[in-house]
């Protein structure tokens, strides 16, 4: 188990041989949903990659809580993306860092011994995966394969959240709920780019680690409620729903935007509920309620790939656990209190 970390140094891997005649690898598997007990290391059919795909060699993966639901099968409505009886993968995870392996035909961005990240829909939780080129970029020269592997799902999202959904401009004030968070902690150093006020929310062990991420202000939630203070936003980015809708609108400027990325709600729907009653309010309300989505672009994992080499964004690395732990990893991830990212290496 590793140790909270905010650095860019780390050993970068050796590139390897492919793996020929390999006929099998270590992944964590799953045959059927639950808890994370569900998760077994075992030895699987080494994939080969396709045209237009990579064969990774994975250094790292990260998780978050979207693979703790998928693992889970949880919201039920989930189960109609990834398989109604059992997981359609039985490898999870979706982001990885490591040195390409072979490549497919058509394949003329990478060759063998090149260091990527990025994401695939088919598992990373293995010590390989096969990844379509267009979802890998190069890892930047100062930029440990753990690092990188923390950053695509996370830091796309809050990407997307401050440039496009809220499209955060110079001086405007912004909130972070989760500020310590996978999302939050990239959103604040993110929307800090923008060269925007930047207000995160955080548990009173969590200040200092916002503090140090950039944010201009910090509010220990243990001790004052934002939504009942003088002071209004202009974008308030809700990952934690610890506040009702309502009160969280009280908190911003009258054209303000609110994005809830957040919210568990029941069994069935999940976070749905959340998401409908938001896109409701917004017709009856100047102030912009923009729940989304956050979708995977290579474009977008390009701009981070350059804020990560010029040090604008820096992951904070909660722990890290081998790939043999990797239950242990989702179990803590699953408990909703992680600083920054966790990393499973492989």
């Amino acid at each position: 188990m590793g140790i909270e970390q905010r650095s860019n140094a780390g050993a970068r891997l050796v590139p390897e041989a492919s793996p020929a005649g390999a006929a099998t690898m270590r992944a964590a598997v799953q045959q059927r949903y639950g808890p994370p007990s569900v998760l077994e290391s075992s030895e699987v059919g080494l994939p080969l990659p396709g045209r237009g795909c990579v064969l990774v060699h994975v250094g790292a993966a990260s998780v978050h809580p979207g693979d703790y639901f998928v693992m889970t099968g949880e919201p039920y409505v989930a189960r109609l993306a990834f398989g109604l009886r059992r997981p359609r993968h039985g490898i999870p995870g979706r982001d990885l860092a490591g040195v390409v392996a072979a490549v497919g035909n058509d394949v003329t961005a990478f060759r063998p011994g090149d260091e990527v990240f990025g994401w695939s829909t088919a598992g990373t939780l293995a010590e390989y995966a096969c990844v379509p080129a267009d979802n890998l970029v190069s890892v930047p020269a100062n930029v440990s394969v753990v690092d990188a592997a923390a950053v695509p799902t996370s830091a796309m999202a809050a990407l997307q959240a401050v440039r496009e959904i809220a499209n955060v401009q110079p001086g405007q004030a912004v909130l972070v709920t989760g500020a310590s968070g996978g999302v939050g902690s990239f959103a604040v150093q993110i929307a800090k780019t923008f060269n925007a006020e930047v207000t995160g929310v955080c548990s009173t062990r969590n200040v200092d680690l916002v503090r140090s991420l950039g944010a201009d202000h910090v509010i220990d939630y243990t001790r004052t409620d934002f939504t009942r203070t003088e002071k209004r936003y202009d974008v308030i980015l809700d990952n934690v729903e610890a506040q009702p809708l309502a009160a969280v609108r009280r908190a911003l400027t009258p054209t303000g935007t609110l994005i809830p990325n957040s919210g568990r709600g029941g069994p069935w729907l999940g976070p749905l509920g959340r998401i409908v009653k938001a896109r409701v309010l917004s017709g009856f309300t100047r102030q912009q309620l923009k729940p989304f989505l956050s979708v995977e672009k290579r474009q977008d994992l390009l701009t981070l790939a350059d804020l990560l080499a010029t040090g604008q964004v820096t992951p904070v690395i909660d722990r890290t656990y081998p790939l043999d732990e990797a239950a242990d990893a989702l179990r803590y991830v699953g408990a909703g209190h992680t600083r920054g990212k966790v990393v499973i290496t492989v």
